[in-house]
């Protein structure tokens, strides 16, 4: 199955002093349907990472930037927006610490909107992610009234709900207890292999990563001579 998504010698500096680290993202491929976990301690380039892999970070190097076949490195060194906002905007969902849900719509409303954003019409698949999610009898409520789980299940069906072709789901759990914590994961991680959808969930709980039995991608720090500097390393099953 072709990629749709690979890196290859991509490096990002971040901050200054002696807080600057450097990202090196050795070789990473992403396929439909494909789900993995990125840990590390904080600070190490997680955040990083995944605003890379969102296309709102440009690379100070990459040897192979692709996604969904066009040249991301490319597009980035053309100057400008290069058509990366449509790319973003289409082909890219979104589940925050936090949920996100705008407080003025309901809970329908929340999740069709980045439908609504990019001019599709209506989607039967909005009525079978709140279904899924459990999320049919509150459809018409406004996220004041739900409680922190049920907002974090309404920014997943939002994620979903376009159809993109990959979620990064940065600390999607951190504000849930473990139990609810694993149920969530569990949701996105069914959903997106039902759909063909990769995911990335990015997260500090490990243990939750070892119950969900996600291949682990941990950014290592490690100190030199030159700075900082994080990279990649697949952690073994054993």
């Amino acid at each position: 199955m072709t990629s749709l998504l690979e890196l290859a010698g991509v490096e990002r500096r971040r901050g200054e002093g002696e807080g600057a680290f450097t990202l090196e993202v050795g070789e990473l491929s992403l396929r439909a349907g494909d789900c993995l976990a990125v840990t590390g301690p904080s600070g190490s380039g997680k955040s990083t990472l995944l605003d890379l892999l969102g296309l709102v970070l440009c690379p100070d190097r990459a040897e192979v930037f692709r996604f969904l076949d066009r040249d991301v490195a490319a597009l980035w060194r053309s100057g400008g927006d290069g058509g990366l906002a449509a790319l973003r905007s289409r082909h890219l969902g979104y589940v925050l610490q936090t949920g996100g849900l705008l407080p003025f719509l309901d809970l329908r409303e929340n999740v069709e909107l980045s439908r609504r954003l990019l001019g599709l019409g209506p989607d039967s698949l909005t009525g079978e992610l709140l279904a899924r999610l459990g999320l049919t009898h509150l459809k018409a409520k406004k996220p004041r009234a739900l409680s922190v789980g049920e907002r974090q299940r309404a920014a997943i069906a939002r994620a979903f709900a376009h159809r993109p072709a990959l979620v990064l789901a940065d600390e999607p759990t951190a504000a849930l207890d473990p139990s609810l914590a694993l149920e969530v994961c569990r949701l996105m991680r069914e959903l997106a292999a039902e759909f063909g959808i990769a995911l990335v969930i990015v997260s500090h709980d490990w243990a939750l990563v070892r119950r969900l039995r996600l291949p682990e991608l941990r950014v290592v720090p490690q100190a030199g001579t030159s700075g900082c500097r994080s990279r990649l390393e697949w952690v073994s099953d054993a």
